[in-house]
C-alpha cells in the first residue's frame, strides 16, 4: 500500500476548484483594514480577525519598522536558548498585568500555545476535559498529552457535570473552553463552569483567541464576567485584535514556570520574530489608550446581527461581532458565498468538519474601523442575494 495512495484519490477539493466555487486560499492584492484587493477588486472585508482595526494603525505599524531596525528579522533561535529578548519580556509582562494574572509567557503562534499547554500540563492519570465544539488546536493539545480526553455537548452544563462525575477522585482534571467561539460568535457560560470546577476539584482553561480585544473591556471572557480569579489559566493570540502573528499563556507564576520547561512547542521553535512582538505590544497599548474601539466593534456586532435577523437571516446564538449566517448546505453556501464575493463582500465559507453537518455557515465578522457607510452596503447586498437565491 502506498502511503500516498489518499492523496492520488482526493478529489473533493479539486472538483470545488472545477466548479468556480471554490472560496480558499484567494490571494490577497491589498490590504486596508475594512477593505481588501482581491482579484484586482475591492471587497468590503468581512471575513477577518482583525475585530479592532489595528493592522493599519500608524502606531502599531512602525512599532514593528522600528523592532526590523534594532533586532533584524529573526532571532534564529528558541526561546529557551537564544531567543529571548527584553522585548518578548515587556510583552509578557504587559499582557499578563492586562488580563490579571501573575506571569506570561509568548508562543510562536497562538496553535502552539495550546499545543505545548495543555500537552506540557496533562500526563498519566489526569484528564482533559473539552467543549465539543473547542477549537482544533485545543483538542490536538488533548491528543497530544498523555492522559485520557473527554468532551460534553457544547456549553450544555448539565452534560459537563455529567463528565465531571465520572471521573475518579484521584486523576488530575484540566476544563479547556473556548470564551468566545470562533464559528458561531457564541460565549461560554464561565459562572456555571467555574462553578462546577470549584465543585469537582478542576482546573479551568480559558482559550481567549477571539475574546481579546473583543469582551470584558478587552481583558476577555473571565473579565465579561468579573471572574479572572476563578480562571486558572488564559490563553489568547496576537493574530486578533492584537494585529500580528503569535499567542500567550497566563497564569500562576509556578505554573507559567512549569510550562516553560516542558512545553516542546515553545522549547523547539524559533520564538516570535522582534516584529511581530512589536507589534503585538503596540496594538496593546492601543487597545488600552483607546477604548473606544472596543465598544465600537461590539456596537457593529449589535446593529449587524439585528439587521440580520430583519433580514430573515439564521444567526444563530451569536451575541459577538462574530455572526454566522447558517446556510446548512455545501453547494448553497458556495453558491451564495460567490455571489456575495462577486457583489463586493468578503466572507469565510465553513462547512464540515469545521463544523458538523447540516450547519454550514457564512462566517462573517467585523471591525471597529468599518464605516456605517460599508455596513449598510453589506446589508443590501446580503438582502439582494439572499433573496436571489431563497434563503430568505
Amino acid at each position: 500500500m502506498d502511503i500516498f495512495e489518499k492523496c492520488y484519490h482526493y478529489t473533493y477539493a479539486k472538483e470545488f476548484i472545477a466548479s468556480g466555487y471554490y472560496p480558499y486560499f484567494i490571494a490577497m492584492q491589498g490590504n486596508e483594514g475594512s477593505e481588501a484587493i482581491f482579484q484586482g477588486r475591492r471587497l468590503i472585508m468581512c471575513g477577518s480577525n482583525n475585530y479592532l482595526g489595528l493592522t493599519i494603525h500608524p502606531k502599531v505599524r512602525q512599532a514593528a519598522i522600528e523592532a526590523i531596525e534594532r533586532y533584524g528579522t529573526s532571532c534564529t533561535g528558541s526561546r529557551f536558548l537564544n531567543g529571548t529578548l527584553e522585548l518578548h519580556e515587556q510583552l509578557e509582562h504587559d499582557l499578563a498585568e492586562w488580563v490579571g494574572k501573575k506571569a506570561a509567557l509568548v508562543f510562536s503562534t497562538g496553535m502552539q500555545v495550546n499545543l505545548g499547554t495543555i500537552s506540557s500540563l496533562v500526563n498519566r492519570n489526569d484528564v482533559v476535559i473539552l467543549d465539543k465544539d473547542d477549537h482544533a488546536s485545543i483538542v490536538d493539545g488533548a491528543r497530544l498529552g498523555w492522559g485520557k480526553v473527554k468532551r460534553y455537548k457544547h456549553n450544555d452544563m448539565h452534560d459537563l457535570e455529567r463528565v465531571l462525575d465520572g471521573i475518579l477522585k484521584d486523576e488530575g482534571k484540566l476544563v479547556v473552553v473556548d470564551g468566545l467561539f470562533s464559528m458561531e460568535g457564541d460565549i461560554a457560560p464561565l459562572p456555571e463552569i467555574t462553578r462546577l470546577c470549584k465543585q469537582y476539584g478542576a482546573r479551568l482553561m480559558v482559550d481567549d483567541a477571539h475574546a481579546l480585544g473583543v469582551l470584558g473591556g478587552g481583558k476577555g471572557t473571565a473579565a465579561q464576567f468579573g471572574l479572572t480569579g476563578d480562571v486558572d489559566l488564559i490563553m489568547g493570540t496576537f493574530s486578533k485584535s492584537l494585529a500580528s502573528v503569535g499567542g500567550f499563556i497566563a497564569g500562576d507564576e509556578d505554573v507559567i514556570h512549569y510550562i516553560k520547561h516542558h512545553a516542546r512547542s515553545l522549547i523547539f521553535s524559533a520564538s516570535i520574530p522582534p516584529a511581530n512582538a512589536a507589534t503585538a505590544l503596540a496594538a496593546l497599548h492601543v487597545l488600552q489608550e483607546e477604548p473606544e474601539r472596543v465598544k465600537r466593534v461590539n456596537e457593529i456586532g449589535d446593529f449587524m446581527r439585528m439587521n440580520y435577523k430583519n433580514l430573515g437571516f439564521n444567526t444563530g446564538n451569536s451575541e459577538t461581532p462574530i455572526i454566522p449566517i447558517f446556510i446548512g448546505d455545501d453547494r448553497r453556501a458556495a453558491i451564495i458565498w460567490k455571489a456575495l464575493f462577486e457583489a463586493g463582500v468578503y466572507v469565510n465559507m465553513v462547512i464540515s468538519p469545521a463544523v458538523p453537518e447540516g450547519k454550514q455557515l457564512l462566517r462573517t465578522s467585523y471591525m471597529a474601523i468599518h464605516t456605517d457607510e460599508q455596513l449598510n452596503k453589506v446589508l443590501d447586498i446580503f438582502r439582494v442575494v439572499g433573496k436571489q437565491v431563497g434563503i430568505i
